[in-house]
């Protein structure tokens, strides 16, 4: 009788994507063990650097190493569900290649859930951030993979077609109850910024750092714990759905850059018969859309040979945006780029360019643009004083908001408002409470306002001040979950009037004295507009203020000095009704739709302009 195939006690399993460097200290760190029973399952999950290379060198003198690759990046749950279909151990742990273990971690793990026959994970303690020691789990975190050691079973990993999340024990480990510790401080989880979970987290990581990250080409069911939660692929089905023919005279226009909030907004580009490509910055921030896409219809271009697929694609027009994180981005297409008009849509404060010393690029990006295009009125002047270089003439121009969303967020009717209910004033901030002091939310409440919050990351980022909040004004303050573009109409209508930016500007009529909340039109300016709310801002006459000249210009909201004056005026119901009929007639004016022809129109510009000054320069 041929012997049976030997079978290790444990198997190891590597999860790895583009962590090279830290590969030779984990792998050397298993091989110390004193526990020497194990087989290691390295699953390589599409690395681009040099992770294949290094571990098939370790493979040639390590006979208990096995190793599997993805051809391209699944997700931290399909790799380490690959471990486990190739695992033969009885016991399962994990060592993910920027960890490491310390002496006897196997062993003190094994002999944790010896210990406890009816247990089936064990966790061992940890050193984490440098320096901190935890002796289970982190307080705040789930079990780390390092940490865990679990009997073979039946379950396995959520996998990113499923969910993508950095909640483990949601993941995996909700699966085996509670753990048996061992008491002992026996491996580190390593801290440093490629770390999944801070791709994931909001205010560095997010949807977009995470998709950039792992190059993922279908929509998200993403959640995090401190931050954003989207299923994109519900979100954006329809768009997806839908077929955008080319027109005749369609352009071809490539998105460079990042699409802030409310992306979908250009297929309403798509809708006119313009075809639409993407090259997208590698540094977008959670709010940050990039490509892929998820609702479709936009081809992106290699970001490692766009120069040779620009040539191939010949694009119309190139129309990069928008905020400052893409600015270094923007600038090397428009001096690497091989030829064709360029038009830049700048959104965020010039401010924030000049301290993170981006300013030079800035001013290139509009000098030798071909068109320019501007958040605000007030913005466009702001520049042509800060270079008159910009003042009138060189390149056509258009003011058109960066952040606008697409039509398909409009509705018919409004929600019946809260206060036909119970009689009380209720306003909503979609978004950070911006200059809302707990002490000013408590003038609201004594004089009989109710405010509502909306925003997953206000639950965390903002806790300190929700507990201060809560404890001056009691139940007037609501804090509520993320609300999307889908149901703005539904939730928001409800309520009064919303919060725009509120602050005292300084600027005393002089441009040159103007911050970013003077020159700016703030993204929920729209989110209000096309729900029809009055919109909420202190009186700031005698100052040059973007926000307070378009809702004067169209009669878009209230405008006080105190929180007295603010309730006196929303208890006068014909006012506010006035108001509120008045935004709701202008509602489409607040969505990227209404916009698209303007903006078609400046890209067919700056192509004509471009055309003429290379006729000029060959003459």
């Amino acid at each position: 009788m041929a012997d049976e195939p030997y079978r290790p006690r444990l198997s190891v399993i590597v999860p790895s994507y583009d962590q090279a460097a830290f590969l030779p200290r984990a792998l050397s760190s298993l091989v110390a063990q004193d526990f020497s029973d194990w087989e290691a399952i390295a699953v390589d999950d599409g690395s681009t650097d040099e992770t294949p290379a290094l571990l098939a060198a370790w493979a040639r003198t390590e006979s208990r190493l096995k190793l599997i690759r993805h051809p391209g990046n699944l997700g931290l749950g399909a790799a380490l569900n690959t471990g486990l279909r190739a695992a033969q151990g009885d016991l399962i742990a994990y060592l993910p290649s920027d960890d490491h273990y310390f002496g006897g971690h196997l062993t003190s793990l094994i002999g944790a859930l010896e210990a406890a026959p009816h247990a089936r994970l064990a966790v061992s303690g940890l050193r984490h951030h440098y320096s901190k020691l935890a002796p289970g789990r982190i307080e705040g975190e789930p079990i780390q993979l390092v940490q865990a050691l679990h009997r073979a079973g039946p379950e396995r990993w959520v996998e990113r077609a499923e969910l993508t999340t950095d909640d483990l024990d949601a993941m995996f480990w909700d699966q085996f109850g509670p753990p048996v510790e061992s008491g002992q401080i026996t491996a580190e989880w390593v801290d440093h910024p490629l770390q999944r979970h801070k791709a994931i987290r909001s205010p560095d990581g997010g949807v977009n750092p995470y998709r950039q990250r792992y190059r993922v080409r279908e929509p998200l069911n993403f959640r995090s714990t401190t931050g954003l939660a989207i299923d994109e692929r519900a979100r954006f089905a329809p768009f997806r759905a839908t077929s955008y023919p080319r027109a005749k005279d369609g352009l071809k226009i490539l998105l460079v850059g990042e699409l802030a909030y409310n992306p979908e907004r250009v297929l309403a580009l798509a809708e006119r018969g313009n075809t639409l490509f993407g090259l997208w910055t590698d540094t977008p921030c959670w709010f940050n859309w990039v490509g892929p896409q998820p609702f479709g219809h936009v081809e992106d271009l290699p970001a490692d040979d766009w120069q040779n697929a620009l040539r191939r694609v010949r694009p119309d027009v190139i129309y990069a945006l928008l905020n400052w994180q893409t600015i270094a981005f923007a600038h090397r297409i428009l001096r690497d780029n091989p030829g064709g008009p360029f038009v830049w849509h700048f959104k965020e404060g010039p401010f924030i360019a000049i301290e993170k010393g981006l300013w030079p690029r800035l001013l290139d990006l509009y000098l030798e643009a071909d068109g320019r295009v501007y958040s605000s009125a007030e913005m466009r002047d702001w520049f042509a004083l800060a270079d008159p270089r910009l003042a009138g003439g060189g390149a056509p121009e258009l003011v058109l908001d960066g952040d606008l969303p697409k039509a398909d967020v409009l509705r018919e009717a409004p929600t019946p408002r809260l206060s036909d209910a119970d009689g009380e004033i209720h306003t909503v901030v979609p978004g950070r409470p911006i200059g809302l002091h707990p002490e000013t939310v408590a003038e609201l409440a004594a004089n009989g306002v109710h405010l509502h919050v909306y925003g997953d990351f206000i639950h965390d980022m903002w806790r300190a001040w929700i507990a201060r909040t809560q404890s001056l004004a009691g139940r007037f303050l609501h804090i509520h979950s993320t609300v999307h573009q889908e149901q703005w109409v539904e939730e928001f209508s409800r309520y009064h009037a919303g919060w725009l930016h509120f602050f005292q500007s300084k600027n005393q009529g002089d441009l040159r004295r103007a911050d970013w909340d003077d020159l700016n039109l703030p993204a929920r300016m729209a989110t209000l507009g096309v729900c029809g709310l009055p919109m909420l801002q202190r009186d700031n006459s005698g100052h040059i203020v973007a926000t307070q000249t378009l809702a004067r210009e169209r009669g878009l909201g209230f405008f006080f000095q105190d929180m007295a004056g603010l309730a006196g005026q929303l208890r006068d119901r014909r006012a506010v009704d006035a108001v509120r009929g008045n935004v709701w007639a202008q509602r489409r004016d607040f969505t990227f739709d209404a916009q698209a022809d303007a903006l078609v129109a400046l890209l067919r510009a700056a192509i004509r302009a471009r055309a003429a000054r290379v006729t000029v320069a060959a003459e």
